[in-house]
């Protein structure tokens, strides 16, 4: 547990670092990257402006002043690491390429699917009912971004994929937020169509 946590820690300080100093994460040729954190900005937005103004405030009506500076110490700690949880979503966005579709949540999700491992993909926005970001029900797995979905993946047969809530439970869907939908089914679309080609081109 704890080595969980220290391992957090240090991949979402990692991303702010590639975020500010505008390093991205290396992928493969011929792939683009494509954001689903708009879903949450005026969320941490607001956590952001709410911890800023604590802090003055707590300054202010603390009496001693060893207790001010451990606030002061934590409060922009905690300032800086919702900087970080925002950082960890740009610096690890969803990615459409040559190999397959991989879908990204910050650094708590990092689904790669094959293309040959895929039926077929559309857009389609939907709302998730309370239960959670994660919420599988009737082999379909729903990936939510402040409660919603807007990607439908149809798998060509039940996969059993590395999330936990699953429970080693088999799906034959995947549902996934991405801000612009239409432009990566039409990128995933398009390198589906090139593999069905060769494969069936294949002797």
């Amino acid at each position: 547990m704890i080595r969980s946590v220290i391992r957090y820690e240090l991949r979402l300080w990692a991303a702010l670092f590639r975020w500010v100093f505008r390093r991205p994460v290396a992928i493969e040729a011929g792939a683009r990257r494509f954001t689903y954190h708009r879903a949450v900005n005026l969320i941490l937005g607001a956590f952001l402006v709410v911890s800023a103004i604590e802090l003055p405030i707590l300054h202010l009506i603390l009496p001693w002043a060893a207790v001010r500076g451990v606030a002061l110490g934590l409060g922009v700690y905690g300032l800086i690491w919702m900087v970080g949880l925002l950082a960890t979503m740009h610096v690890h966005q969803h990615v459409v390429g040559p190999s397959g579709l991989r879908i990204r949540n910050s650094i708590t999700l990092d689904l790669p699917l094959r293309w040959d491992q895929i039926a077929g993909l559309e857009v389609r926005r939907r709302s998730l009912p309370p239960g959670g970001q994660t919420q599988v029900e009737d082999g379909v797995l729903s990936l939510g971004m402040a409660s919603q979905t807007s990607v439908d993946v149809r798998l060509v047969g039940p996969l059993v994929v590395p999330v936990r809530k699953t429970r080693g439970e088999a799906v034959t869907q995947i549902r996934f937020h991405a801000d612009e939908p239409e432009a990566l089914v039409e990128a995933a679309r398009a390198h589906l169509t090139l593999t069905l080609t060769l494969t069936v081109g294949e002797p």
